[in-house]
């Protein structure tokens, strides 16, 4: 089995083409050779030739003739995943080259989970640029198991988020910035006025849950298992902000949120934070590979341990 990959994969790099791709791509999609062909610039036959090759080199079937054009194999949606990886790959060697011919000085692949958007990097990412004009960043948002796969791939240079349970070999985390839950409503719930508030002040209100798994949720669930009776919540379960602001506004609501999520809501007076006690948890940080970062990361690196130290 080695054998037979090791050969297909030679047999690939020597008659593969980026074209190839890009067909592959696009009839699947489109499931039309005349489409496809319109589509990137080919005639019919020539897509018809190129996908025969391609099916030759691959040595399977890749999509099956039906009245209304074509459907892809069985064995063409198992090569799929693996194309698009490719394309995007493909389509980022672009943009680096084009980020160098203009800039001079590259790009920096930065992830980002919501906590880190909406907290430290809205503040410290203009900064950034604007004594780094020549940089680009290319941001990117991701939560969870997606951020480490994401620096498995190596399609990252930086991730910007909350401390993983397990840190990829080779990388570290740097904490920046400390963060805690706090209970939200909107400035015109009757409780927004108050002082002061107990856990027995709220446990009757009617709460908006963030999605279970989430460390929201987790906290919530802790917090609401020494209310008197089961926690009343919203028949809807989200972390759309646009929507979840909507709801606290519209259905007087309250939500247990990251502070560092919710902190320009509070800056711009669109949502307050009630007088409970805060509940703990991780800081926002970056993971950063411990060494080989390129000029533009490593100057991103250095200016994010400057902003907001934990």
């Amino acid at each position: 089995m080695r054998q037979t990959a090791y050969v297909l994969v030679n047999r690939l790099l020597a008659r593969g083409k980026f074209r190839h791709v890009q067909l592959l791509l696009k009839l699947a999609e489109l499931g039309s050779v005349q489409r496809t062909a319109d589509a990137i610039g080919m005639t019919q036959p020539s897509v018809t030739q190129t996908l025969a090759g391609l099916e030759e080199l691959l040595g399977v079937q890749l999509f099956e003739r039906h009245a209304r054009g074509v459907r892809p194999t069985a064995a063409c949606l198992d090569v799929l995943p693996a194309a698009r990886q490719m394309f995007l790959g493909i389509a980022e060697t672009a943009e680096v080259v084009m980020a160098r011919h203009s800039t001079g000085k590259g790009i920096v692949r930065l992830l980002a989970s919501a906590s880190a958007l909406q907290g430290l990097l809205l503040r410290a990412l203009p900064e950034f640029l604007r004594g780094a004009p020549h940089a680009q960043v290319q941001l990117r948002e991701a939560e969870n198991d997606d951020l480490l796969l994401a620096i498995t791939r190596g399609e990252v240079d930086l991730v910007v988020c909350r401390r993983p349970t397990v840190i990829p070999e080779g990388w570290a985390f740097h904490a920046l910035e400390a963060d805690q839950l706090v209970v939200v409503c909107d400035p015109g719930h009757r409780l927004a006025r108050r002082r002061r508030l107990a856990w027995s002040n709220v446990q009757d209100e009617t709460w908006l849950l963030s999605p279970a798994g989430s460390i929201a949720r987790s906290a919530f669930d802790a917090v609401s298992a020494s209310f008197n009776a089961a926690a009343r919540t919203y028949p809807l379960v989200t972390r759309v902000l646009a929507m979840m602001l909507h709801l606290l506004r519209e259905e007087r609501l309250l939500s247990l949120l990251p502070r560092s999520i919710v902190r320009p809501l509070v800056d711009s007076g669109a949502i307050c934070v009630l007088p409970l006690p805060a509940v703990a948890m991780e800081p926002i940080g970056l993971l950063a590979p411990r060494e080989g970062l390129r000029e533009v990361p490593l100057a991103l690196f250095e200016f994010l341990q400057t902003q907001s130290p934990a």
